[in-house]
């Protein structure tokens, strides 16, 4: 790999104000995680951590930056993939994995007619996972949708095995389109705030006018 490359992982490696690793929060939920595994083994393990220790939640978004922080999110029982994104980020960069975000924005072809209702459209924006650096490339995982939910939503849960891409499902289990992805919106070495923010006031027409008066959100 090339010096910019080796740069640039140390940069994936950083804590910042979002992906604050060192914290008292986030250094109890590493306790307990065998930092003896492999890289690969170590990465699955804080996948399946993330993935399955908070329920997912879509309808729920938290505006203020320090509600934004790695340390804020672990202690809340639920999460927005944007947050667990950020916790799974964190986690890696705490154990010494590089890791960065990756935001798209995808469609729900399941439960249709709530999202539209709520948000007044059927995608979702900006849709966020991670990607990890492992044997010299970048895999994407995505923690979203814990078990429980995907039992629910009759979906296979989205396992990370950590040498091939964990993306979301494109069908449930009885082939029905599930999940579609639409816009690619590039990687980011750290939460874009102002980023999210602005993809969100234009997609959702409900959005902008609620968090001028509330920094918690709920369309649930």
């Amino acid at each position: 790999m090339s010096q910019d490359g080796l740069l640039k992982l140390d940069k994936n490696l950083e804590e910042t104000y979002y992906f604050d690793y060192s914290s008292a929060q986030v250094q109890k939920y590493l306790q307990g995680v065998d930092r003896s595994l492999s890289e690969k083994e170590l990465a699955v393990v804080l996948y399946n951590k993330v993935r399955d220790d908070w329920r997912y939640n879509a309808y729920v978004f938290h505006t203020a930056k320090a509600d934004m922080r790695a340390s804020a999110i672990i202690q809340r029982k639920e999460g927005h993939c944007l947050d667990k994104s950020i916790i799974l980020a964190s986690c890696f960069r705490a154990v010494g994995l590089p890791a960065r975000l990756h935001l798209v924005k995808v469609v729900n072809h399941i439960a249709v007619e709530r999202i539209v209702e709520l948000f007044g459209t059927d995608e979702l924006t900006p849709h966020g996972y991670v990607e990890v650096f492992l044997n010299g490339r970048w895999l994407g995982c995505t923690p979203a949708f814990n078990k429980a939910l995907c039992n629910l939503l009759n979906v296979e849960p989205l396992e990370f095995d950590g040498e091939n891409d964990s993306m979301f499902q494109s069908f449930d289990k009885s082939k029905g389109k599930f999940m579609e992805y639409l816009d690619d919106y590039g990687t980011f070495d750290d939460y874009p705030y102002q980023f999210v923010l602005d993809n969100m006031d234009a997609h959702y027409p409900k959005f902008k006018s609620a968090r001028a008066d509330s920094s918690t959100l709920s369309f649930g």
